[in-house]
């Protein structure tokens, strides 16, 4: 079940913005809407947020998503369609209802921090739970506990006013965490931050949500942001959902021309990473492989190396048709490992990490998984196309059929053990 699902969601603003449905589903456009004196901020937008993920809503001032993130939470009725938290329906909830989701479900951050001036940092981070009820040395302790998770341990008896901007938006965080609610609703929350600290709160935020899991609906205008910390992306255009993905789908398969030109100049290889790239490798021996076998193989899949790996799958080296060749004419019986120090990285590292290793050497990255058993492979001709984009001849997209003309062609052969 997902824990936030959005089905048709539309908010028109004016006085009568059942007439702005009507016009919607008979084909008129916003500026059509505008003319009867209405305001379409979003249009039939469907999407679904699963647990644990970071869901991140991306689009230009004016696009809608701040007013989705408030429809969500229920600071405004949506004028139609429906929206479900853990698959209750809370479009049309009474006040009452909507409070009971907003103290036990869903939690908010906001902007500007909207810390209560005259209570101090320890107060404002147990305030939910002191309008649930919460005895005092309960919240007490939950609060101080959520302070530490966000790096404000010892600051409890402070006031906000004696606090940095990025230390008042960590309170803020805090106040979300010691809610103890399983939704957070992030709206615009890190926009009034310095660059530096910025960056500081992503790399915090993503600290807890690998440590808590929480379920996450961010709200930014950052692209840069929003593909750094989004499991998945909704881009928005003129109160439309045009696309969902991956920042690798939405970089490499971009649904829209607004999309392809809104990523066009995002630093690529700080968003990809090893495993978005890497070829299957299938070109690859045991160690326990005979020249004459090795041979054989490049000869008939046109390769002029292979990955020489053990029985566990694991890197030992790599072997060229060179020394191969040479060790066919001296009669020897084992495998020349024409070099050991095969770069190995995980699925998960950018790309911007592999290129010491590729200007380094001509041996293809291997892409290993924990425990060290090859998973993938990234020749240096793949590494450099993948930073073309889609519109590249030789793209990342392209799979596993795309090759070099510079010796470091794809390993791309049945494996022999």
């Amino acid at each position: 079940m997902p824990a936030i699902e959005a089905s048709g969601l539309t908010k028109i603003f004016g006085r009568r913005p059942q007439r702005g449905v009507r016009m919607l589903a008979e084909g008129a456009d916003r500026a059509q809407l505008r003319k009867e004196g209405l305001t379409a901020a979003v249009i039939d937008a469907t999407f679904s947020v699963e647990p644990g993920e970071i869901f991140v809503v991306m689009g230009l001032s004016g696009s809608g998503k701040s007013t989705l993130i408030r429809t969500v939470n229920g600071l405004l009725e949506p004028t139609d369609g429906v929206i479900r938290i853990d698959g209750q329906d809370v479009t049309h909830l009474s006040k009452t209802g909507l409070r009971e989701v907003r103290r036990n479900k869903v939690s908010m951050v906001f902007q500007h921090f909207a810390l209560l001036p005259h209570r101090t940092v320890g107060e404002n981070a147990a305030y939910p739970l002191k309008l649930r009820g919460v005895s005092k040395s309960e919240r007490e302790e939950r609060a101080e506990e959520a302070l530490g998770m966000v790096g404000l341990k010892g600051w409890g008896g402070s006031l906000p006013s004696q606090l940095s901007g990025g230390m008042r938006q960590r309170v803020g965080l805090a106040r979300a965490l010691a809610a103890g609610t399983d939704v957070l609703l992030m709206d615009e929350a890190f926009s009034a931050l310095d660059p530096l600290i910025r960056k500081e709160m992503q790399d915090q935020l993503l600290e807890l949500q690998a440590e808590l899991g929480k379920t996450i609906l961010f709200i930014t205008h950052d692209l840069n942001e929003a593909m750094r910390l989004g499991d998945r992306i909704a881009m928005m255009r003129d109160g439309r959902v045009v696309q969902v993905g991956s920042a690798e789908q939405i970089l490499n398969e971009p649904a829209t021309d607004y999309v392809a030109q809104f990523v066009a100049d995002v630093d690529r290889s700080r968003v990809l990473t090893a495993g978005a790239v890497m070829e299957r490798a299938v070109a690859v021996v045991g160690s326990e492989t005979g020249p004459r076998s090795a041979h054989k193989l490049m000869r008939e899949n046109q390769v002029p190396a292979l990955l020489v790996t053990t029985r566990s799958r694991k890197v030992e080296g790599i072997v060229w048709e060179d020394d191969i060749a040479a060790a066919l004419k001296t009669g020897a019986e084992k495998l020349p490992l024409s070099a050991t120090d095969v770069p190995r990285v995980t699925a998960d590292t950018p790309l911007f990490e592999l290129f010491p290793y590729a200007a380094a050497t001509r041996n293809p990255i291997a892409v290993v998984d924990e425990q060290g058993r090859l998973q993938g492979v990234i020749p240096r001709v793949t590494l450099l196309s993948a930073l073309s984009g889609p519109d590249g001849t030789d793209g990342a997209a392209d799979g596993p059929d795309a090759a070099g003309a510079d010796g470091d062609t794809t390993l791309d052969t049945a494996g022999v053990h």
